[in-house]
C-alpha cells in the first residue's frame, strides 16, 4: 500500500480534513502537504448525538483550530446515506468556514483513500460494520452500514451483543457460568447473568458494547469453542460484504480492512483473508494508519 500521500498535485494550499464517528470527531489542518493542527473532540455526528450536541462538538473542534482558514474541508462520516443525510452535515460544518468549499462522503471512502488506492474495496470493522467500493468506471456499490438495529454484522457492537446473548441462553438453560461470561461480567461490573438484561438495555450504548469486544477476543485466544465461533462468523461476514461488492463492480481489490476491529485484531484479520481466498480473493490489505490520512488523496483527486 502507497501511505505517502503528501504533495499531490491539485491539494488546495491549506484544507481540513474531518473524521466523524460515533464517538469522535477528528479534525487536521494540512497547509502545503504539511499537517499543521490535530485535535479530536466528542461526536458531531447527528446520528449519535442531538443536533445540539453536535453543534457544541463542532465549535470546539474549530475553535482549537484557531485561526486556521481553509479553501476546502472533506468530512467523511459514518450514516451518510442519502443526499440528505450529507446536505445536514455539510450545512453545519459551513457555518464554521464561511468561503470555503465543504464536502461530505462515506467514511469507508477515507479508509480506501488511506491505503492510497482511487478503486477498490474498504471494509470497516468498528463499531458498526459496512463495505463501499468504486471500479475504474467510477461505478460504486456498497453492503451493509444499515445500523445496529438492522446489521452491523461483524462489528464490535455485534460481537459485544452476541456475547450477551450466549451468556443469556446459558443462564435459561441453567448452565454455569464459563469463562466468556465471567469476562462479560467483569467488563460490566455485574456478579450475575440476570443483570446483563436490564444492564443492556437501561443506559447503554452501541459503543460500550463494542468496546466489550476485548472480551471475546480474549476468550477465544484461550480456546472457547463459542468465542472462537463468534470471531469466524465475524470475519465471514465481513468478507461476505466485500465480495458482494468485488461482484457487484467486477474488480478484485484491492480490499482494506480497517477501522478498530480491522486494523487492530490479528485473528480477525486472519480468519478475513481466510474467507476471502476461498473466494478466489487474494489482493487483501489490512490498513496500518488512521482513516483520515486519506483525506488529502480524495481532495487531490476530486473523489
Amino acid at each position: 500500500m502507497n501511505h505517502n500521500i503528501r504533495n499531490l498535485n491539485n491539494v488546495p494550499a491549506c484544507h481540513v480534513g474531518l473524521d466523524i464517528g460515533g464517538s469522535k470527531t477528528r479534525g487536521i489542518a494540512w497547509i502545503d502537504g504539511e499537517v499543521v493542527a490535530d485535535f479530536s473532540v466528542g461526536s458531531t455526528n447527528v446520528q449519535n448525538v442531538s443536533p445540539e450536541t453536535a453543534r457544541a462538538n463542532m465549535a470546539e473542534l474549530f475553535g482549537l483550530l484557531g485561526s486556521i482558514e481553509p479553501t476546502e474541508v472533506l468530512a467523511g462520516a459514518g450514516g451518510v446515506d442519502t443526499d440528505d443525510d450529507a446536505a445536514a452535515l455539510r450545512d453545519l460544518i459551513a457555518g464554521f468556514v464561511p468561503g470555503a468549499q465543504v464536502r461530505v462522503v462515506h467514511d469507508t471512502r477515507l479508509l480506501l483513500a488511506a491505503a492510497g488506492a482511487t478503486e477498490g474495496i474498504a471494509v470497516i470493522a468498528g463499531t458498526g460494520s459496512a463495505a463501499w467500493g468504486v471500479n475504474a468506471a467510477g461505478e460504486q456499490a456498497r453492503a451493509g452500514g444499515w445500523g445496529y438495529l438492522l446489521g452491523d454484522e461483524g462489528s464490535g457492537y455485534w460481537l459485544g451483543r452476541e456475547a450477551v446473548r450466549y451468556s443469556l441462553h446459558r443462564m435459561d438453560l441453567g448452565e454455569p457460568v464459563d469463562s466468556l461470561t465471567a469476562g462479560l461480567l467483569d467488563y460490566c461490573k455485574l456478579t450475575d447473568p440476570q443483570g446483563l438484561i436490564a444492564h443492556f438495555h437501561q443506559g447503554t450504548t452501541r459503543r460500550y458494547w463494542a468496546a466489550a469486544s476485548p472480551v471475546i477476543f480474549a476468550a477465544a485466544e484461550q480456546g472457547h469453542a463459542h468465542a472462537l465461533g463468534l470471531v469466524e462468523q465475524a470475519a465471514k461476514d465481513l468478507a461476505a460484504m466485500a465480495s458482494q461488492v468485488a461482484r457487484q463492480l467486477s474488480i478484485t481489490g484491492p480490499i482494506v480492512l480497517g477501522s478498530g476491529l480491522g486494523t487492530n485484531v490479528p485473528a480477525l484479520q486472519v480468519a478475513f483473508k481466510a474467507h476471502l481466498a476461498a473466494a478466489g480473493l487474494d489482493d487483501v490489505d489490512v490498513l496500518d494508519q488512521d482513516p483520515i490520512f486519506g483525506i488529502p488523496l480524495l481532495v487531490a483527486t476530486r473523489t
